[in-house]
């Protein structure tokens, strides 16, 4: 069962049917920013204290109105990093949908642009980072530190945005699911769902398909918690979001396997644009932890945790 708005949430527990059309996918989205920003701002703050990431520089107002620079921790930025990044972000995931299906594009296209469905995550991450970036550099915040920081908050972010996935049912289903290879322990609705009231409307013929969005949920959550136990690693800064790009990368290859997606011809290959994407942040991510992985000076020091 898939409840696209608020109001059918609160129908499905109370029977009450109350005009509340707020998209619960928006309302997840709004959650997984607001997690990942208290997860980021605890670990700039501790990376600040640490010494190990310094003041951010940013420009500001006097009272005679002139622009005048300022030091500032760099976790008191957080709230406009996160609220730039987030609007950049989805820009992006519908930009990069919109360039997977654009025989649909040429169709139809406001109604692709202005759906309430229909986003390409690994888009909206390309396209947040490089907003990201532009504010990193105005803010003069070293960059690779920061990734470090934000890597474990990627990840809880996706897990919890996968969840509004699932409940709105936005199409990030996978494949017609094979009961004969369910295992017996498992409880049906974790191995096959048709999705019903799906924002999409579609009908999807039973058992159902692969519910994929709990699938990535649950690795997110455990790449997490692999990179938070992770964090206070001894090596050079950017190793730790070179371990986050491996993880992604792995956990959405993994994923690809059972999921519906448009597939594109190279050369006789056939691959799907997450495909693609996911192997190039492996190889980005295998390079990075090879290249960075020597023990810095900071975490040689005695009594420095590792």
């Amino acid at each position: 069962m898939s409840f696209p708005y608020l109001s059918d949430v609160v129908y499905h527990l109370t029977g009450l049917r109350l005009p509340l059309p707020f998209a619960t996918f928006g309302i997840l989205v709004a959650l997984a920013a607001l997690a990942a920003a208290a997860c980021l701002r605890r670990e700039l703050r501790r990376l600040h204290a640490d010494g190990r990431i310094g003041s951010a520089r940013r420009i500001v107002k006097d009272e005679q109105r002139r622009h005048s620079p300022v030091e500032v921790a760099p976790h008191t930025l957080v709230g406009d990093f996160t609220m730039v990044v987030l609007v950049a972000g989805i820009a992006g995931a519908r930009l990069f949908h919109i360039l997977e299906h654009l025989d649909m594009f040429f169709q139809d296209p406001m109604s692709m642009i202005f759906s309430r469905s229909g986003l390409s995550v690994f888009g909206g991450l390309i396209i947040g980072a490089l907003a990201g970036l532009v504010l990193l550099r105005r803010w003069r915040i070293r960059v690779r530190p920061f990734l470090d920081a934000i890597a474990p908050a990627l990840m809880l972010g996706y897990a919890i945005g996968r969840l509004g996935c699932q409940i709105a049912g936005d199409g990030d289903w996978g494949m017609a699911a094979d009961m004969a290879l369910k295992p017996g322990w498992l409880p049906t609705w974790l191995w096959a769902q048709t999705y019903d009231n799906n924002i999409y409307g579609e009908l999807i013929a039973a058992p159902g398909v692969y519910p994929t969005p709990v699938y990535e949920s649950m690795m997110a959550l455990g790449c997490f918690a692999v990179l938070w136990a992770m964090r206070r690693h001894p090596f050079q800064a950017g190793w730790l979001f070179s371990a986050y790009l491996l993880l992604a990368g792995i956990e959405r290859l993994l994923i690809e396997q059972i999921r519906v997606n448009v597939k594109f011809e190279l050369y006789g290959v056939h691959f799907t644009q997450a495909k693609f994407i996911a192997v190039a942040f492996i190889a980005m991510g295998a390079v990075g932890m090879a290249l960075l992985g020597r023990r810095t000076l900071l975490g040689m020091l005695p009594g420095t945790p590792t």
